[in-house]
């Protein structure tokens, strides 16, 4: 049986950034997504101009409202949610995760708090960072947080391994019981490397890839789109970092190739149905376990 996603997050016609990196990964993967747009862009905003608009809170709440009349809300499996326009907006997703947690108490909530990025400080709008820290992910069973929103919801600087184990554990404490640090620089980080870094029950697992000369936005959404739905397949972390890890660095190396500013969803999405140990292979990390902690060394 498939499963059933209810994603609530931006939507543009060109380019690949929230639901239009995350919709179609996960329907090649088989599961069946129901789309909420709290946006409609005609490009993402990296390119410094773009036209449409930012749809209001009701219509998020009329969408999912509509669904709930269908009877559907019991049958879903998980909420994914990700870039924010306003508080408002927040508010009207958490109370659509609120609602299909209420309907099926298995279904998850995974929450991209999407605040900023390190170089770039925080670019989101007034009120959204501390909306997503007191209200969102205390209610969230799913946090995807890069290196420099982990730091600014848990105020701890990250700076070591154990900096950011400590940093996991804590917004552990406020809500989400798994957490996937989607990019990790340490000071024992290699120059071409970059990690992940994933805890759960305690544990954590640990990831290491070469780093692209890449920068393109929508990698995160798709991450945590990915991160998602092999967590709910596996039912555990661990599984889920490495098919998740293995998928976006095929997807990222195929955009790399073709030298172009949008994630190549489209021509990559064979790399989202090969085996996570033949991309780890292919992505030149290898993954040992040890007590329950995943340390990756170089080829």
């Amino acid at each position: 049986m498939s499963l059933n996603i209810l994603s609530i997050q931006s939507w543009v016609a060109y380019g690949h950034v929230g639901n239009a990196s995350a919709i179609f990964p996960l329907q090649r993967l088989g599961a069946e997504v129901w789309g909420v747009h709290t946006v409609q862009f005609s490009n993402h905003t990296g390119y410094g101009a773009w036209r449409g608009q930012v749809f209001g809170a009701d219509l998020v709440r009329e969408c999912v409202a509509g669904i709930a009349d269908r009877g559907m809300l019991p049958l879903c499996d998980a909420v994914l949610s990700g870039y924010l326009g306003s508080a408002e907006i927040g508010a009207a997703v958490r109370d659509a995760a609120l609602a299909v947690k209420a309907a099926n108490p298995r279904a998850l909530w995974c929450c991209d708090p999407v605040i900023g990025d390190t170089g770039r400080g925080v670019f989101v709008r007034p009120g959204i960072p501390e909306f997503l820290r007191d209200q969102a992910l205390p209610a969230a069973d799913i946090a995807t947080p890069n290196q420099f929103e982990l730091e600014w919801l848990t105020g701890r600087a990250i700076t070591s391994l154990a900096d950011a184990k400590a940093a996991m554990a804590a917004l552990q404490a406020t809500g989400p019981r798994c957490v996937l640090l989607t990019s990790l620089r340490t000071e024992t980080t290699g120059d071409n490397e970059i990690e992940m870094l994933a805890a759960e029950a305690g544990g954590f697992w640990q990831l290491r890839t070469p780093l692209l000369p890449l920068s393109v936005n929508g990698a995160g959404d798709a991450i945590a789109a990915l991160f998602l739905f092999h967590r709910l397949k596996s039912g555990a972390a661990a599984p889920a970092l490495e098919a998740a890890a293995a998928s976006i660095f095929g997807l990222l190396s195929r955009t790399l190739e073709a030298g172009a500013r949008e994630l190549q969803v489209i021509s990559a999405q064979e790399d989202q149905l090969i085996g996570a140990e033949v991309k780890m292979v292919n992505a030149g990390a290898a993954i040992n376990s040890d007590l329950n902690e995943y340390w990756p060394g170089m080829p």
